[in-house]
């Protein structure tokens, strides 16, 4: 998990995929945190993407960078824990203007399970199933 975390740091922006109804939406991220092994993303509560995480958990991160990339699919589940929300924007302290651990709005959401998946072009694929 060090290393996916590592991974999306690394790359600076990610692409995270949720659906809404039966049609997908996809957008740009960058909070990514390592946290009692799980990977962890933020974002506000009153946005269409946690709103869209609550209703239905599946979703896939994609991040590219150096001619690699990998996929993240699997469940979101949110952790209202205020330690976790105030850990992430500890990591990522120019999010305060915006959240705070102990807001209504701020919302962080966990992998609970899933699959991770290394690709290159000259490389064969990496899975790890967590």
């Amino acid at each position: 998990m060090k290393t996916v975390v590592e991974f999306l740091k690394k790359c600076g922006v990610y692409y995270l995929a949720t659906t809404e109804g039966n049609k997908p939406k996809v957008r740009p991220f960058g909070t990514a945190m390592l946290y009692e092994n799980h990977i962890y993303i933020q974002t506000g509560r009153k946005k269409d993407v946690a709103k869209q995480l609550f209703k239905n958990p599946n979703a896939e991160i994609c991040a590219c960078m150096d001619g690699k990339w990998l996929r993240i699919s699997g469940l979101l589940k949110a952790d209202e824990r205020v330690e976790v929300k105030k850990a992430m924007l500890d990591e990522y302290p120019e999010l305060r203007g915006m959240y705070n651990e102990n807001d209504d709005n701020t919302v962080v959401f966990y992998f609970e399970r899933g699959i991770v998946t290394f690709y290159s072009f000259t490389d064969a694929p990496r899975t790890i199933v967590f």
